[in-house]
């Protein structure tokens, strides 16, 4: 079926692929291979371990984003309605994140397979900080996909009777 320039839906943005991410994770592990094989010893003497603290950061706010954006969209107690422009920007930001976090990932499994192939004393002093930046990468990648989940509107039983298009006014709404 194929979709019209004028159709609506064309432009829909829907959730993140797995699959984009294992590809996109596939290729960053490919190309930091090559990188490291090539330019280890022309590199600095170790890696830093500020990726990964930032990696580590931007997951545990993304987690933190899921939780809170999660309890004002089901409107529990205590908790004021969530501005639907902030909820849209969250999935921009979940949806970019998940991104960067494979391609980390990816790039940080790359590296890290070949320190442990490597035998010698500066790739065995590399090995925590490349495992370190697989372990924050992937956890960024799941709150990112957890942010963006969060941020789904929980379907209402009577949504399903209503056709698509019917805009019905409910009772206090104008």
């Amino acid at each position: 079926m194929t979709q019209s320039p004028r159709d609506p839906d064309r432009y829909r943005m829907g959730p993140t692929r797995i699959s984009t991410l294992v590809v996109a994770g596939l290729a960053a592990a490919a190309v930091a291979w090559l990188l490291i094989s090539s330019f280890y010893y022309d590199l600095a003497p170790s890696l830093p371990w500020l990726p990964v603290v930032t990696l580590a950061a931007l997951a545990v706010l993304e987690g933190y984003a899921a939780v809170n954006t999660r309890g004002k969209i089901e409107g529990r107690p205590g908790r004021e309605p969530l501005n639907p422009l902030l909820v849209a920007r969250f999935v921009v930001l979940a949806k970019a994140s998940a991104l960067a976090g494979a391609i980390f990932a990816g790039f940080y499994a790359g590296l890290t397979g070949w320190l442990f192939i490597e035998r010698t004393n500066a790739a065995i002093g590399d090995r925590p900080a490349g495992v370190g930046g697989v372990i924050a990468a992937i956890a960024l990648v799941a709150a990112a996909l957890w942010l963006e989940r969060s941020c789904r509107v929980p379907e209402q039983e009577d949504d399903e009777d209503r056709q698509p298009g019917d805009r019905e006014s409910r009772p206090g709404q104008r």
